[in-house]
């Protein structure tokens, strides 16, 4: 019975009496799902990676020609505002990934226009977060690298490097973090071009 019917349908559709579109009938779309997934896992990533970055050092400070002070100094996240700062706003940007792979997850194709908006807004907002995080640490990174002689700061990655190589690996993840969100505004863009265009 049901080869009656598609091979009616099938005849009529070659008559052009029927208009035959055929869609996969999809939940969730995979590269979405990916790509929540990778911001997910790459804010979860950077900000566990600042949270544990600490180094510890004997640093000699010149006092004078003949007399150098050997102090134990210690590098820390929360030493650092622009820091605390990166760690915030990965934390939230991990915890609003997790939150909408869980909806978009549950609700597959069934979400409303309405979320879909929101939940592309919520990614812009994310993008931003991550990229002014990035950009407050990458200053700070900048100056601890190389110094700034005009205030008289001294570069210190060159004691505490593996601190260093800590922060500059969670600026990369962020980065690409923030990219990934970025990618995911763009799919949304892409959807609603091809709404209009099929209307």
């Amino acid at each position: 019975m049901e080869s009656q019917s598609k091979s009616r349908m099938d005849m009529a559709a070659a008559r052009g009496e029927v208009k035959v579109v055929e869609r996969l009938p999809k939940a969730v779309r995979r590269p979405e799902l990916l790509l929540r997934t990778l911001a997910l896992v790459l804010t979860l990533a950077a900000a566990v990676m600042v949270g544990v970055s600490k180094e510890s050092k004997t640093v000699s400070v010149p006092i004078s020609q003949s007399f150098t002070l050997h102090v134990r100094a210690t590098a820390k996240w929360q030493y650092m505002s622009a820091f605390v700062y990166f760690l915030v706003s990965n934390a939230i940007a991990c915890s609003y990934a997790a939150t909408s792979l869980t909806y978009i997850a549950v609700t597959g194709a069934a979400r409303s226009t309405k979320a879909a908006l929101a939940i592309n807004v919520l990614d812009m907002v994310m993008m931003g977060l991550l990229l002014s995080a990035s950009g407050a640490s990458g200053a700070i990174g900048v100056i601890a690298q190389h110094g700034n002689s005009h205030v008289q700061w001294n570069e210190v990655c060159h004691e505490f490097s593996s601190y260093c190589y800590q922060m500059a690996a969670a600026f990369v993840l962020c980065l690409v973090s923030s990219l990934t969100f970025l990618l995911l505004a763009v799919l949304y863009v892409m959807d609603l071009h091809k709404k209009a265009m099929s209307r």
